[in-house]
């Protein structure tokens, strides 16, 4: 009985290391800073399994080069965004989630800049409770490895730590002046296939969790963020909120999908394709206004409640809930959603493109 107690407490204490080696005191998503004068050096200053944050947090005009280890980002509007990306040339994302360093459209953010002519046509969203970007990009340009299918980035993480590890996310969409800047807790990036979408949601808003799902990384933006962007296209739109991501309505019912773990191979077909949200007030401009040495040129749609379009298909009114549980397991494997569909907007063929 002895030897068996033993035993036990042996291996309770060999999973509680193994617990502590893995996960963080705080999860990511629960750490606020105010930026600018809140920020730390590095907002993962653990050292756990996966080892400690790549770069850092606290970024000036004296970090900003194209080597910069910046892992501080924002999404404001269509000409003021950034991406997550590798910090060394044709690397793949599954191979360095937890190390992508921002990159910005706009100087002045201590950052890398993404070359203004890698940008192949972007759609700015705001909608209710999130704003989004979604866009066709020379990936190689910002050090993704032509031909990678991509993955998907957000603050959460297998370990809870965040994929880049420490990547912090602001915005002022939501603040009364355009030089205050709000921390977002929840956010998917989702990179790859020559193309990119990013959605960040209000913190103030409910549902904030649901719209900015992190469970769905493997099928990509056309089910993460439906969209009507278009290569060559650069638009700033209002638009309704989509149906919460894995959340459809099929003959009168409302669904949720569950995706099939990594272990059973590729993800071959959803049972459903997703409602692209009506959009309305699109206003379109040149890259060259946009993307330029001089920020602020462009003036935001405002940020009063959007007026929706009423020609697209409703959406559901069933909702799926409030904040996920903190520990979700995340593959990020690059698996891929067959299809043979040609299209000129995010449908079906970007989630065959652009899977984590």
């Amino acid at each position: 009985m002895a030897i068996l107690l033993l035993s036990v407490l042996v291996v309770s204490n060999l999973l509680a290391v193994t617990a502590q080696e893995r996960f963080p005191q705080t999860p990511l998503v629960l750490k606020r800073f105010s930026y600018p004068t809140g920020l730390p050096y590095q907002a993962d200053s653990e050292n756990l399994l996966r080892g400690t944050q790549f770069g850092y947090n606290r970024c000036n005009s004296s970090t900003e080069i194209q080597e910069s280890l910046c892992q501080t980002s924002f999404l404001n509007y269509l000409d003021d965004f950034c991406l997550w990306a590798p910090p060394k040339p044709d690397s793949l994302i599954a191979d360095t989630e937890g190390e992508e360093v921002a990159w910005c459209s706009q100087p002045g953010r201590g950052t890398r800049r993404i070359p203004p002519d890698a940008l192949k046509g972007v759609q700015f969203m705001r909608t209710p409770d999130y704003v989004q970007v979604v866009g066709f990009i020379d990936q190689t340009a910002i050090n993704i490895a032509a031909g990678d299918s991509g993955g998907e980035l957000d603050p959460h993480g297998a370990d809870l730590r965040g994929n880049p590890l420490g990547g912090l996310m602001y915005s002022n969409a939501w603040s009364k002046s355009a030089d205050t800047y709000e921390q977002v807790i929840e956010w998917h990036n989702f990179m790859g296939g020559n193309a990119f979408c990013l959605k960040v949601c209000d913190p103030s808003r409910p549902n904030a969790a649901s719209y900015c799902q992190h469970r769905y990384d493997r099928i990509g933006c056309a089910y993460n963020a439906p969209n009507n962007a278009k290569e060559g296209v650069f638009e700033s739109c209002e638009g309704e909120n989509q149906d919460f991501p894995g959340v459809y309505t099929q003959d009168g019912r409302v669904l949720t999908y569950t995706q099939p773990p990594e272990a059973l191979g590729p993800i071959t077909s959803v049972p459903y394709q997703p409602r692209v949200p009506a959009s309305s007030n699109c206003k379109q401009f040149s890259s060259s206004a946009l993307y330029t040495n001089t920020p602020g040129r462009i003036t935001p749609v405002s940020l009063a409640a959007t007026s929706v379009a009423s020609t697209a298909s409703p959406a559901s009114t069933s909702k799926s809930g409030g904040s996920q549980s903190q520990i979700d397991g995340e593959s990020n494997d690059a698996t891929y959603v067959v299809s043979s569909a040609i299209t000129s907007v995010f449908g079906v063929l970007f989630s065959a493109l652009f899977l984590a």
